[in-house]
């Protein structure tokens, strides 16, 4: 599983909010290259790492290069600034220009991927797909109308692979927690509505992820199923038979319950393999991520969860874990100490200020080096009366993390305050710039966030 360190060119200079956390550790010490994020899509997230020859070689080379070998131009050249934004969200030197694509409620899951074959990342959202640089809709099975108050879409999570290795990218979704998972299959450039294929009989957790768990390169899916099981999922020699299913865990294992919250993908002991976390512990991949059932070893993560990742906030050459509260209030990262009896884990609180982060990111925004979160407020989440303080705004913050004499900040950073996060978003380079863009479906709409370049 290949690490990347992002080399965007950017400075940060802003008016912040400063959220001071001590620690015990030699915060100033080097940073390695495995100390940055991997790349992956745990969540669902692409941090951006263009410039990185090692990314390049392995997980930018399949997911974008592939469909490029087929469509002549790569999945990242790509040209999306044809349309003006409605409004522009500040903050300080980092900036970013929000576009409302749709103001309809669409999906709380989306991705982005050259569907068309033209050259240009294309948002897909649910039943739609928006083909750039204007937006404009496409139907990949009929319209739905959704009650935002009242209930929920048919689009929890939304992914984009070539399933068929046919060589055109996919739409993957997971339609509701404990619901069968499918692929609708693209129909390269023809007219007509998407053809519907069955991934798995139950998808369960409410933050299944696409991701590279196996070597550089091919991403797979994981989830729970049964209620029951953690199993990761790959396309077999039949793509239109089920996904084969690889057990992770033995039966009635913690995490794997339909609404079970907190999962995520990052290599917790250092081994260069990529771990699964629950909030209850994580499973520790074996060298041969086919034999299962994987080692559980509990630990304590936290209450109920969102995405879940591994970084190196402090430097002291452990790997910490971040998360978000999914419907209560909290944004964490919880400090991996050497203990007696195996690792133990020290939460630091990020943010208390606001609800229902049930979406989370994990990337370097301004190109310090430093991996940076993005979350914001799932607005609605249980309804108008759901959850805690539902109807505050829809707010979308980054936090950027700074070491400093020996102390940890996170820096809080507005992006928006009337769209929030849905359940799952992706974080890539739209526009070929360099630079981190958002996208972002729930039940305000679809978005998208292209980050300004700035000068020094």
């Amino acid at each position: 599983m290949s690490l990347c360190r992002t080399l965007i060119n950017t400075q940060l200079q802003i008016s912040r909010e400063r959220i001071p956390i001590e620690f015990n550790s030699s915060g100033n010490s080097p940073q390695r290259h495995r100390e940055t994020q991997r790349l992956h899509r745990g969540g669902t997230v692409r941090p951006v790492c263009d410039l990185c020859v090692r990314c390049v070689k392995s997980d930018l080379l399949y997911t974008h290069v592939k469909i490029a070998l087929t469509v002549t131009i790569a999945i990242l050249l790509t040209t999306i600034s044809a349309l003006p934004a409605q409004r522009i969200a500040r903050s300080g030197k980092v900036s970013f220009k929000k576009t409302i694509v749709d103001s309809e409620f669409r999906a709380e899951g989306v991705d982005v991927a050259d569907v068309n074959g033209d050259g240009k990342l294309d948002v897909i959202a649910g039943n739609l797909w928006y083909e750039a640089p204007r937006w404009t809709s496409h139907e990949i099975i009929p319209v739905q109308k959704f009650d935002a108050a009242n209930g929920y879409s048919n689009c929890f999570q939304n992914f984009a692979l070539d399933v068929n290795r046919d060589g055109w990218p996919d739409q993957i979704v997971i339609t509701f927690p404990g619901a069968k998972a499918i692929w609708r299959e693209n129909p390269k450039g023809q007219p007509g509505h998407w053809r519907e294929h069955t991934v798995w009989r139950s998808a369960g957790n409410e933050s299944p992820t696409l991701t590279n768990l196996l070597v550089p390169g091919k991403q797979v899916l994981v989830f729970p199923f049964d209620n029951s099981q953690m199993a990761w999922y790959e396309p077999g020699k039949d793509a239109n038979a089920e996904f084969l299913c690889h057990a992770i865990s033995v039966p009635k294992s913690p995490g794997t319950d339909k609404y079970a919250h907190g999962l995520g993908i990052g290599d917790v002991n250092g081994d260069g393999r990529a771990d699964v976390l629950i909030t209850k512990g994580y499973w520790e991949a074996p060298p041969d991520p086919r034999a299962g059932p994987w080692k559980f070893v509990p630990a304590n993560l936290g209450p109920d969860s969102a995405q879940m990742y591994t970084y190196d906030v402090n430097g002291d050459g452990l790997m910490d874990v971040l998360s978000s509260s999914a419907h209560n209030i909290g944004v964490w990262w919880y400090e991996q100490q050497k203990g007696t009896n195996g690792p133990e884990f020290i939460q630091h609180t990020i943010d208390d200020s606001f609800s229902q982060t049930h979406g989370l990111a994990m990337v370097d925004i301004n190109g310090d080096g430093l991996m940076d979160l993005v979350t914001g407020k799932r607005f609605w989440a249980h309804g108008p009366k759901g959850d805690v303080r539902p109807g505050d705004p829809a707010m979308l913050y980054w936090f950027e993390l700074r070491r400093s004499g020996g102390k940890i900040e996170w820096i809080r950073h507005e992006i928006d305050n009337d769209s929030g996060v849905g359940t799952q978003f992706v974080i890539t380079d739209l526009n070929r710039d360099k630079l981190p863009d958002i996208v972002i479906a729930n039940k305000k709409g679809v978005f998208v966030f292209e980050q300004l370049s700035f000068s020094k």
